[in-house]
C-alpha cells in the first residue's frame, strides 16, 4: 500500500468512498451524496489552504482517504484542526485507516499544528479504539446532536495534543 497527495483523478474514488459512508454508515452526518467535480472542489478548497488531502493506493487503487482542514473559522482557532478517515468498505480492518492517520498526524506536526481534532459517532467503536491506539483522548460527549437512519446520534470529541509549545504571542 502507498500513501500519497490525492490528484483530480482520484476524486472519483474519494467520492464513492464517500458515498458508501453517507449510504450506509452513521460515520458522515450527511444524507446527500456527491461526485467527482464536488470532490475536486472539495480538494482544491483544502489544497489551497495548505491542508493535505491524502489517499492510500493498492495495486493501482485508491482504497482509503484522509485529510484535515479548520476545526473552526475564527482565528483563535487556527492552531487546531479536525480530521476525516474513510476507507472503502472491502478494506476497513486492515490498517489501512491507521496508516492514514498516521500520515495525517505527520503532516500535521510538519506544519505547526498543535492539536488534532476527531468528531466520532460514539457507536463507531472501531473509530474510537483506533484514535485511543494514536494516543488521542476523549474531550467530550454530545448526546443526541444528529440524526440519520430514523435515531438520534451521539457525538464523541477526541483530541491529539501534538507538541509541547508555549502559549503563541498575543495578537494586537
Amino acid at each position: 500500500m502507498n500513501i500519497r497527495q490525492a490528484h483530480h483523478h482520484d476524486c472519483a474514488a474519494i467520492a464513492e468512498i464517500y458515498n458508501h459512508a453517507v449510504r450506509f454508515t452513521a460515520a458522515v452526518w450527511n444524507d446527500s451524496t456527491v461526485d467527482s467535480d464536488n470532490r475536486i472542489a472539495w480538494m482544491d478548497a483544502r489544497t489551497a489552504r495548505r491542508f493535505p488531502v491524502l489517499v492510500a493506493e493498492q495495486d493501482g487503487q485508491v482504497i482509503g482517504y484522509a485529510s484535515y482542514a479548520d476545526w473552526r473559522a475564527f482565528e483563535g482557532y487556527r492552531h487546531t484542526v479536525e480530521h476525516s478517515v474513510y476507507v472503502h468498505p472491502e478494506h476497513q480492518g486492515k490498517g489501512v485507516g491507521r496508516q492514514l492517520l498516521a500520515a495525517l498526524i505527520g503532516i500535521a506536526r510538519q506544519q505547526g499544528v498543535h492539536v488534532m481534532i476527531a468528531g466520532i459517532e460514539s457507536g463507531n467503536l472501531g473509530s474510537v479504539h483506533l484514535h485511543h491506539k494514536l494516543g488521542f483522548s476523549v474531550t467530550g460527549q454530545m448526546p443526541q446532536v444528529g440524526t440519520k437512519f430514523g435515531r438520534w446520534l451521539d457525538l464523541t470529541f477526541m483530541q491529539l495534543q501534538l507538541d509541547q509549545r508555549q502559549p503563541p504571542e498575543a495578537s494586537a
